[in-house]
């Protein structure tokens, strides 16, 4: 079960394995793109090449016939990707083995949508991947097995997603082998130690220069590629938005509060306690670029700024 690209190397490492894949749980197709045309989830794509039977429920709660068809699949265990709904117990309970979970996270910390995101805005200097045992809680389950990685000062919330992806569908084969085997440990979450890490929306991308640089550069890169980080250009008189896409914060500049310091090559703006130098950014209605080439076509002056 599950959706995004986030769950395509995970059912991949399932298909390649000795383990067969009897059924895909996905999202129903959705309208993307500029021209809104209706699309298939990426793991929906993926079972279908191999021919495996794909069902798309809108909802999975007190829906009878989704109970019915997994019941029909009769499933060993069941692997939940970033499937996008909850499961209720009686869908938890059709597995002979349950269902486990594939969250982004070190757990307790950050259960919920945006685990990924979360750790990035925050600033962690490692996350990883939590394998649990589902229970009817968000995110509550025992722990089967928890590997890290580190995230670099410059990866965004996209950089540190594929790592996790491929981390997990590392792990998931053995997992299953072990439970199969009857030798999978599972440890229980200590939720006093648990933080969560709701659903983004577009507007929790709006920046705020009166924060500190090393939280408004965290922002920048935890909500790449969505929302994205958004400020308001002031130059001239005339407002414009611009999304700014990758930054890194100094100490050394400080032209005070959402003010603008540029050699022509380099821009910084201005933080609390110093500011962020912006390394690649969007202008409304164009393309991302690095910013001396964002400089080239709009010069900026000490007079210009950004709220």
């Amino acid at each position: 079960m599950g959706t995004p690209e986030f769950a395509t190397p995970a059912l991949q490492a399932l298909i390649d394995s000795h383990h067969q894949v009897v059924g895909v749980f996905t999202q129903p197709d959705r309208p993307s793109g500029r021209g809104k045309k209706l699309t298939p989830p990426p793991v929906k794509v993926l079972a279908e090449s191999h021919a495996i039977p794909v069902f798309q429920p809108e909802k999975v709660r007190k829906n009878d016939e989704v109970f019915e068809q997994l019941q029909a699949l009769e499933p060993d265990i069941a692997v939940v990707a970033a499937y996008g709904q909850i499961l209720p117990q009686r869908i938890l309970d059709v597995p002979k083995f349950g269902c486990v979970n594939i969250h982004a996270s070190l757990l307790p910390k950050y259960r919920g949508a945006s685990p990924i995101q979360a750790a990035v805005v925050a600033g962690e200097s490692e996350t990883g991947v939590t394998i649990m045992q589902m229970e009817a809680g968000l995110d509550t389950g025992p722990a089967i097995q928890m590997k890290s990685i580190p995230i670099d000062p410059l990866h965004t919330s996209q950089d540190v997603h594929d790592q996790l992806a491929a981390l997990g569908a590392t792990m998931i084969v053995g997992v299953l082998d072990d439970i199969e085997a009857g030798t999978a440990m599972r440890t229980p979450q200590d939720d006093a130690l648990s933080s969560y890490a709701p659903m983004l929306k577009k507007e929790d991308g709006i920046l705020n220069f009166a924060h500190s640089a090393v939280a408004v550069a965290n922002k920048i890169r935890g909500l790449n590629p969505w929302p994205g980080a958004q400020a308001t250009l002031v130059k001239d008189g005339t407002e414009s938005r611009v999304k700014i896409h990758l930054a890194r914060p100094t100490t050394e500049k400080k032209p005070g509060v959402g003010k603008v310091e540029t050699d022509g090559k380099s821009l910084f703006i201005g933080c609390l306690d110093g500011a962020i130098e912006v390394l690649e950014l969007q202008p409304s209605g164009s393309r991302a670029m690095k910013t001396r080439d964002f400089l080239n076509g709009t010069p900026l002056t000490s007079s210009d700024y950004f709220r």
